[in-house]
């Protein structure tokens, strides 16, 4: 069952259609994060969800050090007017350091990172000064402390770096590797089955037959999980319209599973056989959502599993995945705060049909104007079953749900497929 959001949900299915953002709301109201947690070396856990804070065991910088290539000087020997100059003792580079204390009247050669020499608490870049027979000359211009990067500027030891849900990116990879950090406690990977339904679909390298389609959905749903989330997949492969059949799959699914995906079998006509597996063995609410492609949508649970029943055409599976799918999968990984996906504005390049009262992604390419400013044309046909669409396309032209059509020269929000894959 889905618990509180029961009720809510047979409310949603009383009415013909609902708006996209009810549909989001109430999956991620009805999803919860699952339990357990695995310990990753720091190179293995890109896109992973840290199931622990990151406290520093140090400070960042560890020691202060110079910010350029330089001179490291006392601020006392600077001069308030007029020229000073300064002996040079030596030379600092970053993992060799100046040994001795810096006296009065004295300067040290210094490397970008090197720690300042004791007594040093300015560094003036080499541009800035006159260097000739063992001495710098520096003028008044100068102030104390500049070019210095002091320890524990950026992290203090004993500092959460990185909470618990930290969906993590390539720099936060980097961020744990400059502490030391080996591994991470992130949480376990989410184990989504993927299933076709369908007589007319046939796994790929089979022998066509007339009527008969090759089965895609299971493949672009594996790619658009595994390019966002790590997580293990179970492929069941494609199951006939029998009742009986989808009752023993899914509940085998259902017990291997996190999440369900399930291609086909919702849309009018030919969801009884998905209805008729699911009442038996969970809550599945059957909704028409107010989206082009991907109208039919079906959401629930069986048991601890989510299900979700996406429409069959291809284009409108992608769709339906990225709007409603990965961010349920996200909250489900124990993502706490998930990527963005911003759109921007980009001029129409030719007229767009569209009808009020729902939301469609059309499939866009984009390209500059002679002024640098951003124009979209589709990629032709914007047919639900056209997958080249996707393929030939850069971006979703996002067309909201009050607006009708769109003339050549109006702008259009996109959303670049680069956010999304």
């Amino acid at each position: 069952m889905i618990t509180k959001h029961a009720s809510q949900h047979r409310d949603l299915c009383a009415v013909d259609t609902i708006p996209v953002a009810v549909a989001q709301r109430s999956i991620l109201e009805a999803t919860e994060a699952v339990t357990g947690a695995d310990t990753v070396p720091v190179a293995a856990a890109l896109h992973r969800a840290l199931a622990e804070a990151v406290v520093s065991p140090l400070d960042v910088p560890a020691h202060t050090n110079a910010a350029v290539d330089g001179f490291a000087v006392r601020g006392s020997d600077l001069p308030r007017e007029g020229t000073a100059r300064l002996q040079i003792i030596g030379t600092a580079l970053a993992g060799r350091p100046f040994p001795s204390p810096l006296g009065a009247g004295q300067a040290v050669r210094i490397m970008t990172g090197a720690p300042l020499p004791e007594g040093a608490d300015t560094v003036l870049m080499q541009e800035q000064v006159l260097e000739k027979d063992g001495l710098i000359q520096i003028g008044a211009h100068h102030r104390r402390g500049e070019n210095v990067r002091h320890a524990g500027e950026d992290i203090h030891r004993g500092e959460t770096v990185l909470t618990a849900g930290k969906y993590l990116l390539p720099p936060d990879l980097g961020l744990l590797a400059s502490l030391g950090v080996v591994e991470v406690s992130v949480t376990r990977r989410l184990r989504v089955g993927l299933l076709s339904s369908g007589d007319e679909i046939l796994p790929p390298g089979s022998f066509h037959q007339t009527g008969k389609i090759y089965d895609s959905n299971r493949f672009s749903l594996r790619g658009a999980v595994t390019a966002r989330l790590v997580a293990e997949l179970v492929d069941h492969g494609i199951a006939p319209d029998d009742p009986a059949t989808l009752k023993r799959t899914f509940q085998e699914m259902a017990r291997r599973c996190d999440v369900i995906l399930c291609s086909g079998g919702v849309s009018v006509g030919s969801a009884d056989y998905t209805k008729e597996a699911l009442a038996q063995l969970g809550s599945v609410e059957f909704w028409k959502v107010a989206i082009k492609p991907g109208r039919p949508l079906a959401f629930g649970r069986i048991g601890d599993c989510l299900f979700f029943g996406l429409p069959g055409n291809p284009v409108a599976v992608l769709v339906t995945f990225y709007q409603f799918v990965l961010p349920a999968l996200f909250k489900r990984a124990g993502v706490r705060r998930p990527p963005l996906l911003p759109t921007f504005p980009a001029r129409a390049l030719e007229k767009l049909r569209k009808k009020p009262g729902r939301t469609e992604f059309q499939r866009g390419i984009l390209e500059r104007d002679e002024a640098g400013r951003w124009q979209v044309r589709t990629t032709g046909k914007q047919g639900s079953g056209i997958l080249s669409s996707m393929s030939r396309g850069d971006c979703f032209i996002v067309l909201e749900h009050d607006r009708g059509p769109v003339e050549a020269g109006e702008w259009v929000e996109v959303l670049p497929f680069s956010a999304l894959m």
